[in-house]
């Protein structure tokens, strides 16, 4: 059987910079099915869906629906959820957790102060305080948006739980269908794509020890593509895996044309968006890292069921230069 996903992995398609964009993530347990736009497409008041989609738009917030791995039975009787809030910027990152029989409450929270990182009202309006159980891993398995996500999807989140992986959950959408199963590790954001269960309990260790795995990483939901792929390749050229050692500080839209990569990268044509992404380290080191956006080739479905083939946007890394440090004054 083709799927996207099958197709994808013949044509070797880089997974670097796909990660779903959100400076802040807030999660809410749903359980019973989910549709396509999960939000307004399950046994959650779709009106209530619909006012916290307006509440998040353009804060940094990205709200999502999870449950449990398993069967997802839901009789509709009113009963406590889970909610997580958590931010993913390097230096403030966190996970408050709480609790709640009455999830209309989320409607009061500060989605604008929640998204710069800010978490007084999740505290104070749901009671909210820091989850201590180690990083959570939220597993795409939502077969309304595609069969892949189900099909792949919910066997890895039942693998991860029944190996004794804590802060495992089904999540609603995580985008890129075509690299599943995909998932995302909280509090740091990095995602991942076409996860096997040995790979996700590594970077799960990993992350508990503060290092980023790079195998399969989509990048860092906290920036935006541009950034997300400066920053995995300052990685992969620094070998620099300390989970919050690297920031993006800056990234600028450039004008064409486009400066050439160096190693023989081919140069974008006239008109291609270009970025200079500049990467700072703890240490103070910087990079420049310049970033072009091009199309994947040959057309391939972006998900299962498209009624057209699509090529999809890439982030390709020009050139990356490392900035000289100014001289200490003697």
């Amino acid at each position: 059987m083709s799927t996207c996903t099958t197709v994808s992995r013949q044509l070797g398609e880089a997974q670097g910079a796909t990660a779903p964009t959100a400076t802040t993530w807030l999660l809410l347990e749903q359980p019973g099915p989910w549709g396509a736009k999960a939000l307004t497409s399950s046994h959650l008041d779709p009106e209530l869906g619909r006012a916290l989609e307006q509440a998040a738009e353009g804060t940094g917030v990205r709200i999502a629906l999870v449950r449990r791995p398993g069967r997802h039975a839901d009789c509709r009787t009113r009963s406590v959820r889970q909610v997580y809030a958590a931010h993913t910027l390097p230096g403030n990152s966190w996970v408050r957790s709480a609790d709640t029989a009455a999830p209309e409450e989320l409607l009061r929270l500060d989605f604008a102060a929640l998204g710069r990182g800010e978490h007084h009202t999740f505290d104070t309006v749901l009671r909210g305080v820091p989850h201590t159980a180690g990083p959570l891993a939220l597993v795409c398995t939502n077969g309304k948006r595609d069969r892949c996500c189900a099909l792949l999807g919910r066997p890895l989140a039942a693998e991860l739980a029944a190996a004794g992986e804590h802060g495992v959950w089904e999540v609603s959408h995580l985008g890129g269908h075509r690299f599943s199963p995909t998932l995302l590790l909280l509090p740091h954001g990095y995602a991942y794509g076409r996860a096997e269960t040995g790979a996700v309990r590594g970077a799960l260790r990993g992350l508990r020890e503060g290092r980023v795995d790079l195998d399969g990483c989509r990048g860092r939901s906290a920036w935006e593509r541009p950034a997300q792929a400066a920053e995995l390749a300052v990685r992969a050229l620094s070998g620099e895996y300390g989970a919050d050692a690297l920031t993006v500080v800056r990234t600028e839209e450039l004008p064409a044309p486009a400066v050439p990569g160096p190693h023989g990268a081919p140069a974008p044509e006239d008109g291609t968006p270009l970025w200079e992404v500049t990467v700072a380290h703890t240490d103070g080191r910087r990079w420049h890292v310049t970033v072009a956006r091009g199309a994947a080739d040959p057309p391939r479905p972006e998900s299962c069921g498209a009624a057209v083939l699509g090529t999809p946007a890439r982030m390709d890394v020009l050139a990356v230069r490392e900035l000289s440090l100014p001289h200490a004054p003697r």
